[in-house]
């Protein structure tokens, strides 16, 4: 990201003092160019507000610009001077003029812009059109059960390491493709689905209101919804929460962009507590919004607070949202807690700059720290156990995947760096692990690598027009991979660490895809910022494995 600004500042400043110190023109034309740049640049921005932001003039305007004047230089050398400069001049402001009337609808994750005009209704505007009419409510009344085994409670599935057993799928989808059983628009953001028996539980914006949605798994009807008077939004991603909803117990927890952790009923959506995560802890939002999907272990939810003063974790008591306890450093991040047991000892992993932490679920107190400073950069890939004691820690912006041990000799911990790898960069993809195998995303690469050693086995970019920054399942009785693109499509892959074996590939959504894909029994959930979908999937029996 901080290439792709500063490199059309650099050839732009660099076109510039090549022009008012290099060329041989009166001092008076080679300043009158540059002072129309340079109005055209600051005063798009502010025209266009936020449609057309200054980074957006950055990293995308600068360079056109660049490149229409050297060209005109080069087309225009049989006309005069004055009407050479003062053509140059009007295209300028021609760029200006067409870039003030464009709608930057973020980038993805090689951060291509997705521009439309500022005429044309975004998808936030189609749904709340939709809306005014309201839509035929569910008329199931199953009621929300206890946890079953086809589950899927929070993010990422009950161990929140994308896999997904008890669950085996056909996988000739040109005789048995998916079965869509209900689509209809989402209100904009990052979340993924908890599923519990007959209801699917997700999180999007709708205008001022950030809200929890409750929908009906089989049709998609909305069951209930909750909402905060709160919006959240940046250039990159656009509006919307981040987080997914957690189960436990009858009652769903939900983190909001802007800090809102609610505690609600899940058969009713009637709110139980809330708490403001940043008043609780004074932290400041961040840059990208609050990420962290809620943790419930030993009676407390923890999210993610980024808070000064030991305030990187909070902690709430479940029964009526009271602050249990504040802990670790950190205070950059996009991760959710993670549960897992070391040495029979039940512990919290939360990755920041700093490194990663583990933290003991009722108190907050700090068990260990393998510290891995990554000055300035949030982490956002989840840890990963791996056996009984060794974990991978995933990290962006060229810094690569660690994997540590831990251990425990008395009353002391300690970890040890067992080797680090460049050979994947996980950033805002997590990974799955199989057969002593990794498989993820190193940007729009995916790959395999050896978890032993961390060094790669094959590496593709996809099928077709490839995966892009897709998210990836394990079904782990399968050894098969679900990967949904950042396209929107879906595809199967053998966990095979030897060779790339792209199964299946169907269209699923349309437009960006940043969200976790989601199975539940025999049925995938898929969404991302503009529409949701369900589809039924053929299941077979379980073969048992002899190797």
């Amino acid at each position: 990201m901080v290439g792709k600004m500063i490199s059309p500042i650099a050839t732009t400043l660099g076109l510039v003092i090549w022009w008012l110190f290099a060329t041989r023109l009166r001092w008076a034309d080679r300043r009158l160019s540059v002072s129309v740049l340079a109005i055209v640049a600051i005063a798009t921005p502010l025209i266009a507000g936020s449609n057309f932001p200054a980074m957006a003039m950055m990293i995308y305007a600068l360079p056109v610009l660049s490149t229409v004047w050297v060209t005109w230089l080069v087309l225009s050398i049989p006309l005069t001077w004055p009407v050479r400069e003062y053509g140059l001049a009007c295209l300028f402001v021609l760029i200006g003029a067409v870039c003030s009337m464009l709608r930057l609808d973020g980038m993805d994750g090689s951060f291509a812009a997705e521009f439309h005009w500022r005429w044309e209704p975004t998808g936030e505007a189609r749904l709340l059109s939709e809306l005014s009419t309201p839509r035929p409510a569910s008329i199931v009344k199953d009621a929300v059960k206890p946890l079953q085994p086809t589950d899927w409670p929070c993010f990422r599935g009950l161990n929140r390491d994308g896999q997904v057993h008890g669950v085996s799928i056909t996988t000739d989808w040109d005789a048995n493709p998916p079965k869509e059983l209900w689509r209809h628009r989402v209100g904009p953001g990052w979340s993924s689905f908890a599923v519990i028996g007959p209801r699917v539980f997700t999180q999007e914006q709708r205008g001022d209101q950030e809200l929890v949605v409750c929908y009906e798994a089989k049709t998609g009807a909305e069951v209930w919804s909750h909402s905060n008077a709160t919006r959240f939004t940046e250039i990159v991603a656009g509006a919307g929460p981040r987080a997914t909803p957690t189960f436990h117990d009858g009652r769903l927890y939900s983190c909001g962009a802007n800090g809102d952790l609610n505690c609600l009923d899940a058969e009713t959506g009637k709110l139980i507590w809330t708490r403001d995560i940043v008043a609780d802890t004074t932290a400041k939002v961040p840059q990208w919004g609050f990420s962290s999907s809620p943790l419930v272990m030993n009676n407390i939810v923890s999210v993610f607070a980024g808070g000064p003063d030991g305030k990187s974790l909070a902690a709430y008591h479940i029964d009526d949202g009271k602050l249990a306890w504040t802990a670790g450093t950190g205070l950059l991040s996009y991760c959710s807690p993670e549960a897992v047991v070391i040495d029979d000892v039940e512990q919290i992993l939360f990755p920041t700059e700093d490194g990663l932490a583990s933290f003991e679920p009722s108190t907050g107190t700090v068990l260990w720290l393998h510290e891995w400073p990554a000055p300035g950069i949030a982490r956002v890939a989840q840890p990963a156990l791996v056996g009984k004691n060794e974990i991978l820690i995933g990290t962006g912006m060229n810094l690569g995947l660690r994997r540590i041990t831990v251990t425990k000799s008395g009353g002391t911990w300690s970890t040890r760096e067992n080797w680090t790898s460049r050979e994947i960069k996980p950033y805002f993809n997590d990974f799955v692990i199989s057969e002593n195998h990794i498989y993820g995303f190193d940007g729009p690469i995916f790959m395999s690598l050896n978890a032993s050693d961390g060094k790669k086995t094959w590496k593709t970019r996809g099928s077709g027009k490839g995966y892009g920054t897709g998210q990836v399942l394990l079904l782990a009785d399968q050894r098969l991979l679900l990967v949904l693109t950042e396209s929107g499509e879906v595809a199967l892959v053998e966990a095979n660490p030897t060779e790339f074996r792209e199964i299946a590939k169907v269209p699923a959504i349309s437009g960006k895809t940043w969200n976790h894909p989601v199975i539940s029994g025999s049925t995938l959930f898929v969404r991302n910022a503009e529409e949701a979908a369900a589809f039924e999937l053929t299941l077979r029996p379980i073969e048992i494995r002899t190797d």
